[in-house]
Formats: structure tokens, sequence, C-alpha cells
């Protein structure tokens, strides 16, 4: 018997969860209040995606006490790793190079990144 599949987050949810992975356990008022300072979100709602986000298992709630506690149930890196995938494979007709050059060529890297993408190519051709 296999497991089902972990549920896809919408972009809203991925918000949600990446100030989870970024923040640790939160309460609703503490990720409205960092979702505020960068949408116009109401209370309401992201209380409501979080509620389904909890009954889809995308995080845990703890309602042990009168605030309640969620925190994500899902890996950050795993999360990433099946959208980029499923952006290479839907997007890009299954090439990762031209998602790379796309992406580079939209957004400045810093020096950094670019020395970090160089290594890492490095260390690929060198498998």
């Amino acid at each position: 018997m296999t497991a089902a599949p972990s549920p896809r987050p919408t972009e809203s949810e991925l918000e949600i969860l990446q100030i989870l992975w970024d923040k640790g356990n939160c309460t609703v008022r503490e990720v409205h209040e960092i979702l505020e300072k960068s949408k116009d979100a109401g209370y309401t709602t992201t209380l409501k995606l979080m509620q389904i986000m909890h009954e889809k298992g995308l995080v845990a709630r703890d309602t042990s006490s009168k605030t309640h506690i969620y925190r994500a149930l899902v890996n950050q890196e795993k999360t990433q790793q099946h959208l980029v995938n499923k952006m290479i494979d839907n997007v890009f007709n299954g090439s990762a190079a031209r998602m790379v050059m796309q992406a580079l060529g939209n957004h400045k890297a810093s020096k950094d990144e670019i020395d970090s993408i160089k290594k890492y190519l490095d260390e690929l051709s060198n498998q």
C-alpha cells in the first residue's frame, strides 16, 4: 500500500508556508502581520487559509491553549523540489538549462550567487 501523495500548496498557501519555514511556530496573528507587509490581506482570510491548510495536512495546529499555534508539516526542500520539477516539465519542456537561463536573464544575480552557481556547475561536471 502506497502513501497518499501530499497535497500541493496554492500560491497563497506557499506564502504562509514560507513564513512558517522562516519563523517556525506561529499564531494566525503573527502570520497575518507578516503577510500584511507585502500584500493586502484580511485577518479572516489568513485564518481561513490556515484552517484549509490544516485540513489538507500542510500544517499542524496546536489547540492546547487559547491561541492556536501552527507549524508547517510539509518539508521546504521537498516542496521546492516538486514545484521546480513541475515548472521544468510544464513551462520549459523538460529543460532545466532553459529555466536557469530564463531565471538569470530576468533577475540580477549577486556575485555570491553567481559564484555559488559556478561552484555547483563545477561539481556537477566533475561527477
